[in-house]
């Protein structure tokens, strides 16, 4: 079986999407800075590694993937971004526990950690371009059964 990477990162993207919190969403990690109006998120793969939940002839996986959310760390009112970030960050939170195969993409996004990395926000800033940005990710852990098929 081969990992459908496509499918998990546009089910990602597309769940961004339909937020509706976001100015633009891209399947990957920025190269050039974000616009520097309301919310951008990027996605993209960060590890995939084996889970102890593998049978005896085939191996699961864990794909963690990371949905970053962007906006300018100089925008007014200051006091207003964390609270948009964070509405942004529980809404795409709340879609991946409703819809935790990926519409069976998946076994399931691993929200409370049971194979070592729980769904994950974290908030911080980035320098990129000469521009500061306020940003929030995400680490959605995915668990993939059966990926790869042992042979003795």
């Amino acid at each position: 079986m081969a990992l459908d990477i496509l499918g998990v990162t546009n089910a990602l993207v597309s769940h961004a999407a339909a937020s509706g919190h976001f100015e633009r969403v891209n399947g990957h990690e920025p190269k050039n800075p974000p616009s520097t109006g309301g919310l951008t998120a990027g996605v993209w793969a960060d590890r995939v590694t084996p889970v102890r939940a593998s049978g005896l002839d085939s191996v699961s996986v864990l794909l963690v993937l990371n949905v970053r959310i962007y906006t300018s760390a100089v925008q007014e009112p200051a006091d207003a971004i964390d609270p948009q970030m964070l509405a942004a960050a529980d809404a795409l939170c709340g879609a991946y526990a409703g819809d935790f195969t990926l519409g069976g993409l998946l076994r399931s996004v691993d929200l409370l950690g049971a194979h070592g990395t729980p769904l994950d926000v974290r908030a911080g800033y980035l320098q990129h371009d000469g521009v500061l940005y306020r940003v929030m990710t995400i680490a959605v852990p995915c668990v993939v059964n059966d990926l790869w098929t042992e042979v003795a």
